[in-house]
């Protein structure tokens, strides 16, 4: 069954890659990024019945905009997935300043409970939907030099299964790790040696099938693409 399914962050790494692979099967995409120059590219490539809108998921208006102009158009996401995310400059949490600090914040816990705000309520009221709001590895450990990225993602671990508490029978929120991929962010916490790790595109053909295949059941499962 082709499902609608929208995605924040497609315009590079992990998000650009589920968004191709999502079409090439036959699925709707609706995407968001900052990156006005990457949705025009999405736009003109892919075209209806898909759509790509920039937006930035830190502002709450945009989001709310975005969402009520989606749910305008579309039915209610089958699969919501909350991708977007960003990586602080390696260094020791006191090291870390406090408006990158914040910003990062805003992108990858507020960000998440927006766009969550917004599109929430029409799958409740359906009750039907599965949420997906991407985890890491170092939302279940930590490492130095990325103590603000690690507060972020374990606060999504903990939204997530709380979130999977208070939904209607027939829906589901995973928190998922999308493992050790070679993209842009791992380049900047590992350097050289991210290029040993696993390529988006390999990736990519495990982790879609993962996506499509999650049900209820699967309600507050801690999950991660192996």
């Amino acid at each position: 069954m082709k499902k609608i399914i929208v995605i924040t962050g497609v315009s590079r790494g992990l998000g650009r890659a589920m968004t191709d692979e999502f079409i090439r099967l036959g699925h709707t995409i609706i995407g968001c990024a900052r990156s006005a120059s990457a949705v025009e590219k999405l736009t003109t490539q892919y075209g209806n019945p898909h759509q790509f809108t920039c937006v930035n998921v830190a502002d709450e208006k945009s989001v709310r905009e975005w969402a009520a102009k989606t749910l305008g158009n579309y039915s209610p996401p089958d699969l919501l997935i909350n991708n977007a995310a960003i990586v602080n400059q390696l260094g020791s949490v006191w090291e870390v300043d406090s408006e990158e600090f914040s910003q990062l914040i805003d992108i990858n816990i507020k960000g998440v409970a927006n766009v969550m705000r917004h599109f929430l309520p029409a799958m409740i009221s359906r009750k039907s939907g599965i949420i997906v709001n991407f985890s890491s590895g170092w939302g279940r450990s930590t490492s130095p030099q990325v103590g603000p990225y690690c507060a972020s993602k374990w606060a999504i671990e903990g939204l997530t299964r709380t979130l999977a508490q208070e939904l209607p029978s027939g829906m589901a929120a995973i928190p998922l790790n999308p493992g050790v991929i070679h993209t842009e962010m791992l380049d900047v916490c590992f350097g050289e040696a991210a290029k040993s790790c696993t390529p988006v595109q390999s990736w990519v053909k495990k982790a879609v099938p993962l996506l499509l295949k999650l049900k209820p059941s699967d309600n507050g499962m801690p999950l991660t693409v192996s």
